[in-house]
């Protein structure tokens, strides 16, 4: 027997920019896809008694007043599945890399409630992002919700970058969502995935400054499908969403086409619930569900420091911690450039390994209470002996917790350099040598003691044995710059 359809038909009554107005549809649904004709694509973004509003997706032809137009009442879907992996696709899962159409595994809907609360487990396992600062300070777990927001040009992508280069070998899909970005920027991300083999666990889901309003407003809702297609099959996901910010500027400029009655800072009345409705989408579901989890890292770009922007203090209220960069630091040389004071997980450690949980404790206060010392002996000539071993301890640990850019560090690597400076191992260093050992420690201990960093992994806590392995090997290494040192002399 044949399926049938209904089908509905309507007629355009203006168009303007990216947004159409229509009559007839009378039975149409938030987020319906509407054939516009000519093979263009849009969907149901509103409408009132007598219209209906239309965001445009694909413009194929021209659109024109008094063009018809019709509906089957199907709600706009995406092909996901695992052949999306190492591509570069629009909003609409069109290919951008030249290559071939994307054959689907499923398609799921765009817009879809977020997992209910009896299907979630607690958040317990962390995301190995590799960069020093977030690890032992910053933890975030997979299934977390964390913001980072910090001035253009203060290392935001960066960061997000680093996380996913992190993941590879770690059974995690990545999904790098470009929102509003420049062809240039888009081009140096997918050459840098290439150079360190991302692409055969990451996605690049693609709405530039040339895409339309559409497609930018659309692009964080398809990400969260294709995450959800993993998740649902028992996977980790990560998504990182670049950026948020312009999102929200994408929606407001539609919602202003549209007529509605802009709020603070002429952003729409609804813009809370757009961003709220996507981010709870992130979870850790339970074992009964597969045990997949959903991490997404928002990033937003603040104006002069500013995180009391509407929209952000909107997203930090429904994240679970948010990462502040600072421009100043940034441009100071401390790099990545987290805001200390201001910056948390609200995770907390649990999800962190016992043994950098037991390293690491101290380190926010540290780093906090070794900024105020610089200040206060920052006008001081004569600095007592003990202040001045406090702060070479201090531009020690400053010098360990920078790094650089694409070299992300995993957790195992990170546990030497924690102990090392814990146990002042390195006071007797110059400055260069302590660049130089934060440098190679990591290269040196896979080539020396392979079983030992399996063993930090597989253990996670801090035993004798596993302390006087990596005390051993510390001294090992320490012991050419003292060979050095006297050589010299």
């Amino acid at each position: 027997m044949a399926n049938i359809k209904y089908k509905e038909y309507g007629t355009i009554i203006t168009k303007k920019q990216g947004v159409v107005i229509a009559e007839g549809l009378e039975n149409c649904i938030y987020g319906q896809l509407i054939d516009l004709g000519k093979g263009s694509k849009g969907i149901v973004i509103g409408y009132t008694e007598k219209v209906v509003q239309i965001l445009v997706l694909k413009e194929k032809g021209a659109i024109n007043a008094g063009d018809r137009i019709s509906s089957t009442m199907e709600p706009l879907t995406t092909p996901v599945g695992k052949n999306f992996i190492g591509r570069v696709v629009t909003a609409l899962a069109e290919p951008r890399d030249n290559g071939a159409p994307v054959r689907a595994d499923e398609h799921f809907p765009i817009f879809r409630d977020s997992p209910p609360i009896m299907v979630r487990a607690g958040v317990e396992h962390a995301l190995e992002t590799g960069v020093k600062i977030l690890d032992s300070m910053i933890p975030i777990g997979r299934g977390q919700r964390e913001l980072m927001t910090g001035d253009r040009m203060s290392g935001k992508t960066t960061i997000a970058t680093d996380t996913i280069l992190m993941q590879k070998g770690k059974n995690m899909t990545c999904i790098y969502v470009d929102i509003g970005k420049s062809e240039s920027q888009l081009k140096r991300t997918v050459n840098l995935f290439q150079k360190h083999g991302c692409l055969d666990y990451t996605i690049i889901l693609s709405a530039g400054a040339s895409a339309t309003q559409g497609e930018q407003y659309l692009a964080p809702y398809v990400a969260c499908a294709l995450g959800e297609y993993f998740m649902f099959k028992g996977g980790a996901v990560l998504v990182v969403f670049d950026d948020f910010s312009k999102h929200a500027w994408a929606y407001r400029e539609v919602s202003l086409l549209l007529g509605r009655p802009p709020g603070r800072n002429a952003y729409p009345g609804d813009i809370f619930y757009l961003h709220s409705q996507m981010i709870e989408r992130a979870a850790q579901l339970d074992e009964k569900r597969g045990g997949g989890s959903m991490t997404f890292i928002p990033i937003m770009e603040t104006l002069e420091g500013d995180i009391t922007s509407f929209v952000i203090t909107n997203v930090v209220s429904m994240t679970d911690g948010q990462i502040v960069l600072d421009l100043n630091l940034f441009n100071q040389g401390f790099k990545p450039s987290l805001d200390l004071g201001l910056s948390v997980s609200r995770i907390g450690t649990k999800v962190q390994w016992s043994i950098m949980r037991s390293l690491t404790k101290t380190y926010r206060l540290d780093f906090l209470q070794n900024r105020e010392l610089v200040e206060a002996t920052k006008l001081q000539s004569d600095i007592p002996k003990e202040v001045q071993d406090q702060l070479k301890f201090g531009r020690i640990f400053i010098e360990l917790i920078t790094q650089e850019q694409d070299a992300p560090v995993p957790f195992d690597e990170q546990v030497f350099i924690y102990l090392a400076h814990n146990e002042k191992m390195l006071m007797l260093l110059t400055m260069d040598q302590v660049k130089e050992f934060k440098r190679d420690i990591g290269e040196y201990v896979r080539k020396t003691c392979p079983d030992l960093l399996k063993q930090i992994r597989e253990v996670q806590k801090m035993t004798d044995e596993i302390k006087a392995g990596i005390i051993r090997n510390l001294k090992m290494y320490l012991n050419r710059f003292i060979i050095v040192e006297e050589k010299k002399s």
